[in-house]
C-alpha cells in the first residue's frame, strides 16, 4: 500500500458489507479498464472517450471529483499526456475510494431520466420515477432501476455512447 497508495485495497472482513464489496469490485474493474486504455496509446482521445463512458459511475461517487475530472480533460491540450494520464488516473481513484450513496446514485439516476425525456411516453416516465423513489427509499436495490434504464435504451436504441454511459453504472 505504500508503493501503490491509489491501488484498490480492501480488508477481507469488510466484504461481508455488500456495499463495501460492490465498491471494491466497482474500483478493481475500472482500474482494469483504465489501464487497458492506457496501455493503448495514451492520448487525449483515448482519455476523453475513457472519461465520457464512466462520468456517471464517477459522478456516483464523487460529483465534484466528476466536474474536476471534466475540466481536466477539457484542458487535456494544454498538459503533456503523460502527466495529464498521472493527474486523471489520481482522481479518478480518489473519487471511486468515495463511497457511493443512495443520495448520489438517485441523483445520477434522475440524470439518466434526462436522456430519456424525449422518447418515453408519460406512463413510462412515471413507471421509472416509481422504480428510483422505490430505490431511493429502500424498498428496491439499485439493479431495478437501472435494469428498466437498460431496457429503455435498447427499446429507444439510444447512441452507442449514451448506452454506455448507463451498462457502466450497473458494472
Amino acid at each position: 500500500m505504500e508503493h501503490f497508495p491509489l491501488t484498490p485495497v480492501e480488508d477481507e472482513d469488510r466484504f461481508h458489507d455488500l456495499e463495501i464489496r460492490e465498491n471494491f469490485i466497482e474500483r478493481v474493474f475500472t482500474l482494469k479498464r483504465w489501464r487497458e486504455m492506457g496501455a493503448l496509446n495514451p492520448n487525449l482521445a483515448n482519455l476523453t472517450a475513457f472519461h465520457a463512458r464512466h462520468q456517471l459511475t464517477i459522478m456516483a461517487h464523487s460529483p465534484g471529483h466528476n466536474q474536476l475530472l471534466g475540466q481536466l480533460t477539457a484542458k487535456g491540450q494544454e498538459i503533456p499526456v503523460d502527466e495529464l494520464y498521472a493527474r486523471y488516473q489520481g482522481l479518478l481513484l480518489e473519487a471511486l475510494g468515495r463511497k457511493a450513496t443512495v443520495k448520489k446514485n438517485v441523483h445520477v439516476l434522475l440524470h439518466l431520466l434526462g436522456y430519456f425525456r424525449k422518447v418515453l411516453s408519460p406512463k413510462e416516465k412515471q413507471e421509472l420515477v416509481e422504480f428510483i423513489e422505490n430505490y431511493r427509499t429502500g424498498l428496491a436495490p439499485l439493479i431495478l432501476p437501472v435494469t428498466l434504464i437498460n431496457h429503455y435504451g435498447r427499446k429507444y436504441r439510444l447512441s452507442y455512447e449514451a448506452f454506455a454511459k448507463l451498462l457502466f453504472l450497473s458494472s
